[in-house]
């Protein structure tokens, strides 16, 4: 015997459970664990008696290998109690084969307190493997004592599961040498005895030793195999199937099972897929049933239904391989309903009374009623019966058929309540306590193979009689929503009495289930049909009941509720798969042990979910944060704008998320919010909620209006009304009756109806009466309706009208065939077959009208036999119905018999328009009976308006038609009145036209609806159509292109009420064309709708997306990384409802929400996501998100492994680096250069994150470098200037950033390619500075040059002369001076003329400067006589270097005639005498420049320039001021003071 989950760890249960056996076999246990020593001799003579009974075991039941059970056994046991297991297990085989032949589960328990130590997860109790509500059923097999695959499942988890199969080897193997050891000892001990004892051996003793050794030897032989698949290669190997599923041909509703057996090491995992699709069995919980036992594989289907039919798969898969089998699925579908109880599982035999017969198979059975139940009347408490004689033809006696009874459309299952008997002639039902809930529609469906006949009636149970006169009568249809630990919601349905005075309210009972007794749930009466009940004992059933009060007393107790149990939904799910104790009838639940305590945080979503003027019902949602023991709850109020908060269950604080407030003051508006508690304290509470009125939410609805009675039988009447404006939550509606001027008023029914049409029955024929109807929801009852028009009960039928337009089809010698129209008057019901009348006319003169035939015939067109060739003949036709036979038709005009001999066809007849809209409508004809000398080759449609004359026919088509329908939808104006006729042709011509059709007018009727086709959630596709101007006889007549549906087997007809459906079942090119609904006894409803080859795609394509809808995605999974260097794992779905859900897979096994996966599902936006604050290596591998909406699922998939995921893992820890390093003074942008205008080097970057003590100090190869100015930060921009930049300016410069909160760092390297990019940019600058190329007259004859910022080596210079390239000679000669470069031409001839060009090539491109010397408006030979303009004739050093401090002064001599003038430039700038210079001319010849004290201001490139008529000549100094290197260190000394001092 198992013990429950609830009783295996918690000893105070143990004892009362127990099997004495069992108890026996604990303290045995107890007993053993004294010594170990011992044990270990005893255990391992028990394990080899065990073996060998095992192993008998094993052959009879399994035929499993011993050696194989153990190893798989050994994987169970704790490694440090392996040995205690096997002595444990001894004692177990002592109690003989007594447990295993009864098919007791003790094996189970012995091995459980081993796995329990195993499992870290030790709060729960474990879950056995075989399921819980078969405790105490037989099992027809034994289960091995050494079975480890069961203990696994029962709670440990996958990690120690593969973490035990992989020491499986080590267990046994120390297991099997304890083992050793103890036969060791036995065997010495053994031979010790036979000295002693040997000749005192019976026969017997002799016989058992020898089997002993016979054992012990077979027993070494298994342990040394047990050795050699030890070796790991040996043990691991691929799955294989040793029994491969087989295929399966069903019933619909039948089950199926699919088995299969599978081998490999390690255990393989076996997936099912259903047409390669994975079979998930959280989406179809109750559709699929997957089991795994000790290698036994197993699917199982649940009533299958068409859609089954599929090809399954069954894959193993294991570290060594995969391995795949396949088995097929045919689910055969019959018209019409069997009884599931007949449809064993696993069966595949045809129930009986399915359609096969001697005539063949599904051969039509005529079904009958005799002896109808009729309108039934009952009161409360009575036994009342139903019954109908059931007769069929063929009365075959082998085949039953089915009997079924519904309630309201819903199929009725015995009961305590309901009793049902068929006696093979007549089916019964039987209330035996009627209530008033069992009133309603009752419906026999009688089921005999492919055809099944129905009859239906109404039942009313009325009130039984009150114990106190004027109380009202019992509420009804109790039920219980909403419950969970300590709380339920009670709902029920007013009476229709309420006994001549208002109910005032009701009262709640409520009685634990067991007991007899009943507790009032209420104080006060409620008005409000639904209230929460509270102060509930969990764990327990309760059955509820209710009690409505007036005035006048209290009524009677209603019927009582299903029975519910106080407990949390979520246990209540677990319990309803495993239900506890189930000998006890009671449910027991146990907390988890208590863990370190953690003060609760506060409750999230709190709200308000009903309202009413007695109470108000709070919903929460527990904390996050909780611990893992229970939590409770304390309920606070106040009054709205106060912050007075009182307790409201200052007792006992409740379990459950819900809470029902009492007490409170109508019309207040109040706040409430919600505290946690447990062990460790009381939480913050939550937040409050919005200020709510104590008030009913919900209104009384408004009366209906609109009451309409309208005739159907003597003695009933159809009432109809429409459903009050702005109704809520509508429960139904009561309808009463009134004979005029009674003044009292009956109710005409007492279980609420929800349509908004009803037949009173029960009706006095001929009296006159009113009525009226009130509707119901929780909030009340509505004011009574206005009083109908007063009606007489009458039937409402009556015979037809005569038919008309006869005219004759064919006419041969000896018969006459005949069409006609039906009647324009049906009388209230379909027809039921017309009877034909014929006269003879001699010379005028009528004779007698004779009967053509005595049976109804029911199409609109008959042949009349026997009668006289050339004889003149009228006729008359007279239509039938349920209310007769009408008046005859108007004699028609005389035809004559007489054989009709023209080649052309008859006439067509039964032409009908259907489908009339204001641009369209469908002419329907039946083809002529007459046909000529040659087949029918089409037909021609005419049409004219009403009014016009016979010469407007004009023809709809101008090729003939095939077919015998036609929509007309051109040519049709709205409004106007048309009429048609249809004529036949064949290769003889066109016959005669058909009789006019009656008038039809182009419009569409207000209400007019058309058929349109849907695709369910399931996939299902189906033609609607709805019809609200039905008659009680109307029916939906389905047809396609317009001919009556005979073949069932693919189209499925369900009709409810005003609604029918036509549902296709394997929708297939074979159901293309026009699919036609008409509604019978109706002013002409009707519609059609067309499947075409495209749209039968597109409903396919949709029935496949419905079937196996997907969440659409807007953007596949991806990764992301932050500021922080954490990694985003997200995808986008398109649209998510409230109940989707994620599940987060890494490499196979799903990953939950904790410190290292931080996950969250949006559904507003559809986002899912994951954060991970690391990227280890272990996370390296394939990351899965699925998603599961409903039925929708989807998954994606991002694989992160090898360069993919170490590229991604760099720029995480990249990132993570950033972060902490922009916490403190960083770089923004990294040390970068540029080129000033002026040519300069600057190197500059961009900081953030600075505060006033934060410094900057530049390195240049690791020298730091000193800068005057201290750097203020201005922009976040830090600059170093260097002038002049040339080769010896290349290094590695750095930059550090540093404060109390860190430093930072930045490095340019200027050097190789860097530097020469650098350099090339300076000398693009420098080329763009040069100045236009001018002209200067030497004494030695002419100079070109041009002047730049300043030159660099690097600056590639060429002239050239008239594109020519100039060869530099001693005549010819270049050069730089200074920032001057020039080209000198000495000795100038008229060959030297020309354009000149000065290119500067930068590294990259070149630079290009040109001037002209052609004589520059002057004659050239000017330019070479160089007497008379203005020279510097010398003097002047090109470079000067003074120290700081001393005077300078500087002399030259220039000449010129005239005398030229004389001016100074400092760095290409004006320059003027001041007092620190003094610049003197003297003479005309002598130029002095002097500096009294220099100074480092004062270094810069001096010019001289000289100018008169005939030139102009520059002379350039470069002067350069130093200071001495001692002087150098004081001054900066000084400055570093100067700033400590302002600091």
């Amino acid at each position: 015997m198992s013990l429950p989950f609830y009783q295996r760890h918690h000893e105070h249960y143990d004892r009362a459970y127990r099997h004495k056996a069992l108890q026996s076999t604990v303290s045995q246990y107890q007993k053993e664990a004294k010594s170990k020593s011992a044990v270990y001799a005893q255990g391992s003579t028990a394990y080899a008696r065990g073996s060998a009974a095992y192993r008998h075991a094993s052959a009879a039941d399994f035929s499993l290998d011993s050696s194989a059970a153990y190893s798989h056994g050994s994987s169970a046991h704790d490694l440090d109690h392996g040995s205690e297991s096997i002595n444990k297990l001894a004692a177990a085989y002592r109690l003989g084969s007594a447990a295993y032949s009864l098919g007791l589960k003790d094996s189970n328990l012995m091995i459980e307190d081993q796995s329990y130590k195993m499992s870290p997860k030790a709060k729960r109790a474990k879950q056995n493997l075989v399921s819980e509500d078969k405790e105490n059923e037989a099992i027809d097999y034994s289960v091995p004592i050494f079975t480890g695959r069961e203990v696994s499942i029962s709670g440990i988890t996958d990690t120690e599961e593969e973490r035990i199969k992989e020491s499986a080897a080590y267990v046994a193997k120390r297991n099997l040498f304890a083992t050793d050891e103890g036969v060791s000892v036995s065997k010495v001990a053994k031979s010790t005895s036979e000295e002693e004892h040997r000749e005192k051996k019976s026969r017997k003793v002799a016989i058992r030793e020898s089997a002993e050794r016979v054992a012990l030897k077979k027993m070494l032989e298994d342990t040394q195999a047990f050795h050699k698949k030890l070796n790991q290669d040996k043990l691991l190997h691929a799955p294989e199937f040793i029994i491969e599923p087989r295929s399966h041909t069903v019933w619909e509703k039948q089950n199926v099972k699919f088995h299969c057996s599978v081998a490999g090491w390690p255990a393989p995992r076996v997936t099912w897929y259903k047409n390669n699709v994975p079979i998930n069995v959280q989406t179809h919980p109750d559709k699929y049933i997957i089991e795994s036992r000790y290698g036994l594989h197993s699917l199982e289907i649940s009533i299958c239904d068409f859609d089954d039919t599929a090809q399954y798969r069954a894959s193993a898969m294991n570290v060594k391989g995969e391995i795949s089998a396949y088995a097929s699925l045919v689910v055969k579908r019959y018209k019409g309903e069997i009884d599931a109880s007949l449809l064993h599982a696993g069966t595949v035999s045809m129930p009986l009374g399915f359609g096969i017969t001697p005539h063949g198979y599904a051969s039509r059975f005529e079904i009958s009623f005799v002896d109808k139940f009729d309108v039934a009347f009952g009161r409360e408490g009575e036994t009342m019966s139903l019954g109908c004689t059931v007769v069929i033809s063929p009365d075959i006696k082998r085949f039953k058929p089915d009997i079924e009874w519904y309630r309201n459309g819903v199929l009725i299952t015995p009961s305590k309540w309901v009793q049902m008997h068929w006696s093979g002639e007549r089916a019964s039902l039987t209330l035996t306590h009627a209530n008033k809930e069992d009133e309603g529609l009752y419906t026999l469906r009688v089921v005999m193979g492919d055809y099944y006949e129905e009859y239906s009636n109404y039942v009313f149970v009325r009130d039984a009689d009150a114990e106190i006169p004027g109380a009202p009568g019992a509420p009804l249809d109790v039920q219980c929503l909403d419950a969970n630990k300590d709380y339920v919601i009670v709902s029920w349905k007013q009476p229709a009495v309420d006994g001549g005075n208002p109910i005032l309210g009701y009262f709640i009972d409520r009685c634990e289930v067991g007991t007899t007794h009943w507790t009032q749930c209420n104080e006060t009466p409620v008005k409000f049909a639904r209230f929460p009940v509270t102060g509930l004992i969990e764990g327990r059933s309760y059955i509820f009941r209710v009690r409505a009060v007036n005035k006048a007393g209290i009524s009677l107790p209603s019927r009582v509720s299903e029975p519910v149990a106080a407990l949390d939904p979520a246990d209540r799910a677990r319990l309803r798969s495993h239900p506890s104790a189930p000998w006890t009838g009671q449910i027991i639940v146990t907390e988890e042990e208590p863990a370190e305590g953690v003060v609760p945080g506060p409750p999230t979503d709190l709200q308000v979910i009903e309202a009413t003027k007695n109470y108000v019902v709070l919903s929460w949602k527990p904390p996050g944060q909780r611990g893992h023991e229970g939590i409770m709850y304390f309920v606070e109020k106040c009054v709205a704008g106060t912050e007075d908060w009182q307790r409201v269950n200052t007792e006992i604080p409740v379990k459950s998320p819900r809470f029902a407030v009492f007490d409170l003051a109508e019309g207040k508006s109040y706040c409430f919010r919600v505290r946690c508690c447990n062990s460790a304290g009381i939480g913050e509470p939550s937040e409050a909620t919005e200020a709510t009125v104590v008030d009913d939410k919900l209104d009384i609805p408004k009366a209906p209006g609109r009451i309409m009675p309208t005739r159907n039988t003597d003695t009933s009447v159809v009432v109809t009304w429409t459903e009050p404006p702005d109704a809520k939550e509508l429960v139904g509606y009561y309808i009463e009756s009134s004979v005029v001027g009674s003044g009292h008023w009956e109710p005409c029914n007492n279980n609420p109806v929800k349509a908004t049409r009803f037949i009173c029955h029960g009706l006095i024929n001929g009296e006159k009466y009113i009525f009226r109807v009130r509707a119901v929801n929780a909030a009340g009852l509505s004011e009574f309706s206005q009083d109908s028009e007063p009606i007489e009960v009458q039937a409402a039928i009556a015979a037809p009208s005569p038919p008309y337009d006869i005219m004759v089809l064919e006419s041969v010698r000896d018969s006459m065939v005949l069409g006609w129209k039906q009647p324009k008057v049906t009388g209230g019901t379909e027809i039921t077959g017309y009877y034909v009348n014929y006269r003879e006319v001699v010379d005028g003169v009528p004779g007698k009208w004779m009967e053509a035939n005595i049976k109804a015939i029911s199409e609109k067109a008959y042949r009349i036999q026997n009668l006289k060739e050339n004889m003149v003949y009228q006729f008359q036709v007279a239509a039938a119905n349920l209310a007769g036979v009408g008046t005859p038709s108007l004699p028609s005009q005389p035809f004559k018999c007489e054989e009709w001999t023209i080649a052309v066809p008859g006439p067509p007849h039964d032409v009908t328009c259907t489908e009339v809209r204001k641009d369209s409508l469908v002419l329907l004809w039946k083809e002529p009976v007459y046909t000529g000398r040659s087949p029918i080759a089409g037909y021609y449609v005419d049409m004219k308006e009403t009014e016009a004359k016979e010469e407007h026919w004009r023809s709809v088509n101008e090729k003939p038609l095939q077919k015998k329908f036609l929509k007309v939808n051109s040519g049709l104006k709205q409004g106007v009145s048309y009429v048609f006729r249809v004529r036949a042709t064949n290769q003889a011509g066109v016959g005669k036209p058909s009789d006019v059709t009656d008038p039809v007018v182009a419009e569409t009727r207000p209400g007019t609806k058309e058929v349109v086709v849907d695709v369910d959630d399931n996939g299902v596709i189906s033609l609607n159509f709805e019809c609200d101007q039905m008659s009680p006889n109307s029916k939906f007549v389905w047809s396609k292109n317009y001919e009556p549906i005979e073949d069932d087997s693919r189209l499925n007809i369900d009709t409810k009420g005003g609604k029918s459906k036509a549902i296709f079942k394997d929708l297939g090119e074979d159901d293309l064309g026009v699919y036609s609904c008409v509604v019978t006894d109706t002013d002409g409803v009707s519609s059609s709708h067309t499947i075409d080859e495209e749209e039968m795609k597109h409903l396919l394509a949709l029935s496949h997306e419905r079937k196996f809808p997907t969440v659409p995605l807007a953007s596949e999974l991806a990764v992301e990384i932050l500021e922080k260097g954490e990694v985003r794992f997200w995808l986008q779905a398109e649209k998510l409802s409230g109940n989707a859900k994620a599940n987060f897979i890494f490499n196979d096994k799903e990953i939950f929400n904790g410190e290292k996966y931080k996950m969250k599902v949006d559904q507003k936006t559809g986002l899912v996501e994951m954060i991970m604050d690391k990227l280890e290596d272990k996370d390296e591998g394939t990351y899965t998100f699925q998603l599961q909406d409903g039925k929708a699922t989807n998954q994606s998939s991002l694989v992160l492994i090898g360069d993919v995921f170490k590229k991604l893992q760099d720029e995480a820890d990249f990132q993570r680096k950033e972060w902490h390093r922009k916490q403190g003074p960083h770089f923004v942008d990294k040390l970068g250069w540029e080129v000033t205008d002026d040519c300069n080097v600057m190197l500059k970057c961009k900081v953030a994150n600075i505060k006033k003590e934060t410094h900057i100090v530049w390195y240049k190869d690791d020298r730091e470098i000193m800068v005057d100015e201290e750097h203020d930060f201005k922009d976040g921009v830090c600059t170093l200037l260097i002038s002049e930049f040339s080769k010896k300016d290349a290094g590695t410069y750095e930059v550090i950033l540093k404060d109390d909160r860190g430093k930072d760092s930045s490095e340019l390297k200027l050097k190789d390619t860097a530097f020469a990019d650098l350099m090339n940019e300076v000398c693009r600058r420098i080329a763009l500075s040069a100045t236009d190329l001018k002209i200067q007259s030497t004494a030695e004859g002419i100079r070109l040059y041009s002047y730049v910022t300043y030159y660099v080596e690097d600056l590639r210079v060429g002239w050239m002369h008239n594109d020519t390239q100039i060869r530099f000679t001693d005549r010819v000669k270049t050069g730089v001076t200074g920032e001057q470069i020039w080209l000198q031409i000495n000795e100038p001839t008229p060959q030297d003329k020309g354009k000149y060009t000065m290119e500067l090539f930068d590294g990259k491109t070149g630079h290009k400067k040109t001037v002209d010397l052609s004589g520059q408006g002057r004659p050239f030979p000017l330019l070479t006589s160089p007497v008379y303009r203005a020279r510097v004739l010398g003097g002047l050093p090109d470079v000067v270097t003074i120290q700081e401090g001393k005077a300078l002064n500087l002399s030259c001599t220039v000449w010129g005639d005239p005398t030229p003038e004389v001016s100074w430039l400092k760095n290409e700038k004006p320059f003027v005498s001041d007092a620190n210079c003094i610049l003197k001319f003297e003479s005309g010849r002598n130029v002095s420049f002097t500096i009294s004290t220099v100074s480092t201001l004062d270094s810069g490139k001096y010019s001289i320039v000289v100018k008169n008529k005939y030139g102009t000549e520059t002379s350039d100094v470069t002067v350069s001021v130093f200071i001495p290197e001692e002087e150098r260190q004081s001054e900066q000394e000084k400055k570093k003071e100067d700033k400590k001092t302002k600091v």
